[in-house]
């Protein structure tokens, strides 16, 4: 009491001026905990905001960086088609042929689709592609105009000078069938005639082909020779007929002269095409591009150096942001930390310092109103429960005094257990024992402290001449209650120690005999009828055969009482009807087999497992306490050498089977079997 009242000084003792760090313990522990979270979040806002905003920044910078290599790209694709574009007239008008034409056809669509659509959705191309787009509109058309005149060469070509070719051979023909002799004096002249034909002919043809301007000076004057033979073979001519062909032959040099002009002019008109507007105009496409790249250059480095500016100022704002959050951040926690760190050192100091027994320790903060205080005051609690368990340890130790008679009872008959699992190695029976007869003698004891107190107050009332008639009833109603609790928790201790003492019954205390299973039986299931009369109970014996035993009648006679009673009490709960089955039969020369069924509730995995360990039972509740099962087992296999298998199901019943030599051993195994290896015990 008096730590108490040192304690209570303590805490009420004044406090200095708030503090900011008090300010902070008016908050609760999961306020500071939630504003710390605040300003991460805040953080993250701010290092999202910067991301986003420098992202954003990046993005435009790259968009406008692949806008412009996509526009490079485009310029350089219309470059090289134009280029192949002009390779491939250039050909067509050397050797034209129609899969040239039609690759010709589809280059120049390609082109201009590229120009008009690709071009014109570019941002970058859309004004600055118009000559360009110009510049390819007169290349193509230029090539229509080349078309043209290739038209009109083909024209001149084929109406002028092969048909007047043609003709003129015709003509030629006919002269020289009209000569009867190859004497006659207007052969020299024709011959030298269609010679010069024959020479302008091939130079015709050389002159369609390569377009030499030397090679139509040549054609005339080899026209002008044969027109200059015409009047002399007229005057040799033989015949009417070969004056006519000599007059049509000079009507055919005028239409190949003419021709001839044709062509030249064409051949001409065509170079000049080829020069003006198919390379000229390639030229012009390939300077535009080529100013257009230089544009696109320039615009791809302003990009670039864009994007990097932007990268670089993204990198400064997010280290400055993370510089600044991070310091606000740790100057926050910190003071947070320094607000629960501190106290709670404060209150382990004090919970080690009561622990050890020092219950005079002030106990801070149990004026703040967070959880700390909270804490705080919970030991506080424990502080002054630890205060009064002291004194209540006080009190109790008298009354133990008061009950060693009792507990060196219980202290022989601990012994007495002790001894008996040197001797049966019952695993676990020590803290089955300590386990059971604590509750008994533990309310016992605490039932004696309490009427040695009461009987102490009632004596001082005695002294004091204050005793009532209401007061002494209350103390004799009190007493007996008391007297019938120490009766009942006694007898119940009495109860358990003597079940513990039937775990290993002594071998002295059982005779060995021979003696005649059946009879034996018999005797022992006439003894457990009183109990099934009580109960709706059938049980039912099978005996095959008489079998004579060298053996121990009396522990073989509590095994089959614990498993009746044991069956009646676990497997028919709430009194319900069923029936037990007992069934004995010789198992080769030098055995017995002993079936016990029921058709009961039947067990679990898990109680199955544990059935014979020591003090396991399922109705402890109802008065069980775990040993019948494992007294059978211990009788089993260690007085009477045999083995068990148990096999049970939720709602099928419980089968056990007992399997027993004729002799029994003459000396028990020194040490009992493990229970857990009931579980591999092969059948039986």
């Amino acid at each position: 009491m008096q730590l108490k009242a040192a304690s209570d000084q303590a805490v009420a003792r004044p406090r200095g001026p708030a503090s900011s760090h008090q300010a902070m313990r008016q908050l609760p522990i999961r306020w500071r905990i939630l504003s710390l979270a605040a300003l991460n979040a805040l953080v993250v806002f701010v290092f999202a905001t910067a991301v986003w905003d420098g992202t954003r920044i990046l993005t435009d910078a790259r968009n406008e960086l692949q806008q412009t290599r996509d526009s490079e790209r485009l310029l350089a694709r219309v470059e090289g088609d134009a280029v192949r574009l002009q390779g491939l007239i250039h050909r067509y008008f050397t050797q034209p042929n129609a899969d040239l034409l039609k690759e010709i056809t589809r280059l120049r669509e390609t082109v201009l689709t590229t120009l008009k659509v690709h071009a014109a959705a570019d941002p970058m191309l859309k004004v600055e592609a118009e000559p360009l787009r110009q510049a390819t509109d007169r290349f193509v058309a230029g090539f229509s105009d080349l078309r043209n005149v290739q038209s009109a060469i083909s024209t001149a070509y084929e109406s002028q000078v092969l048909k007047a070719v043609h003709e003129m051979a015709g003509l030629y023909a006919i002269m020289e069938n009209g000569t009867r002799e190859q004497s006659s004096l207007i052969w020299p002249s024709l011959s030298k005639s269609r010679e010069s034909f024959s020479t302008t002919l091939v130079l015709t043809n050389a002159l369609y082909l390569t377009q030499r301007r030397n090679i139509a000076e040549e054609i005339l004057k080899n026209l002008d020779a044969i027109e200059a033979t015409i009047p002399v073979m007229l005057d040799l001519a033989d015949n009417d007929l070969q004056r006519g062909a000599l007059g049509a032959l000079a009507y055919r040099i005028v239409s190949w002269r003419l021709g001839v002009a044709n062509l030249t002019e064409h051949f001409t008109t065509r170079s000049q095409l080829l020069r003006e507007e198919i390379d000229g105009n390639q030229q012009m496409i390939a300077r535009t591009i080529d100013k257009l790249s230089d544009e696109m250059r320039n615009r791809e480095r302003v990009a670039y150096n864009r994007f990097e500016n932007a990268l670089s100022n993204m990198y400064l704002r997010i280290a400055i942001a993370s510089v600044l959050t991070l310091f606000i951040a740790v100057l926050i926690g910190l003071a947070i930390a320094r607000s629960i760190v501190g106290p709670l050192r404060s209150l382990m100091t004090a919970m080690h310092a009561i622990v050890a027994g020092h219950y005079g320790q002030t106990v801070r903060d149990t004026d703040a109103r967070d959880e700390i205080g909270e804490m705080a005051r919970a030991v506080e609690v424990f502080r002054e429960n630890a205060i009064a368990k002291r004194q209540a340890e006080i009190e109790l130790k008298s009354a133990k005094e008061n009950a060693e008679s009792a507990l060196r009872e219980l202290q022989e008959t601990q012994r007495s257990l002790i001894e008996a699992e040197k001797l049966a190695a019952l695993g676990g029976l020590v803290a089955g024992v300590a386990h059971e007869v604590n509750n008994p003698v533990g309310i016992s004891l605490t039932v004696a402290s309490s009427f040695a107190r009461r009987c102490d107050q009632f004596s001082t009332e005695v002294r004091d001449g204050a005793v009532r008639k209401s007061r002494l009833d209350e103390f004799i109603s009190g007493s007996q209650e008391a007297a019938k609790q120490l009766v009942a928790n006694l007898n119940r201790a009495a109860d358990l120690i003597q079940a513990f003492k039937q775990v290993a019954v002594d071998r002295s205390h059982a005779e060995r005999r021979v003696f005649e299973l059946g009879e034996a039986t018999e005797q022992i299931v006439a003894s457990l009828l009183p109990a099934l009369k009580r109960s709706a109970i059938s049980f039912s014996v099978d005996i095959g055969e008489e079998i004579t035993m060298d053996s121990y009648p009396g522990p073989y006679g509590q095994v089959l009482t614990n498993l009746a009673l044991n069956a009646l009490a676990h497997a028919f709960p709430d009194r319900r009807a069923g029936s037990m089955r007992l069934a004995i039969r010789r198992d080769g020369p030098n055995h017995v087999q002993i079936e016990f069924a029921d058709d009961g509730i039947g067990m679990n995995e898990e109680t199955q497992r544990r059935a014979f360990e020591p003090f396991f039972t399922t109705r402890r509740s109802h008065g069980g306490t775990g040993l019948g099962l494992h007294i059978v087992f211990n009788i089993v296999t260690r007085r009477l050498g045999g083995r068990l298998r148990l096999d049970s199901a939720l709602g099928r019943g419980t089968t056990l089977w007992i399997r027993l030599p004729l002799t029994a051993p003459r000396e028990e195994p020194a040490e009992p079997p493990q229970i857990a290896t009931l579980t591999l015990v092969p059948p039986i």
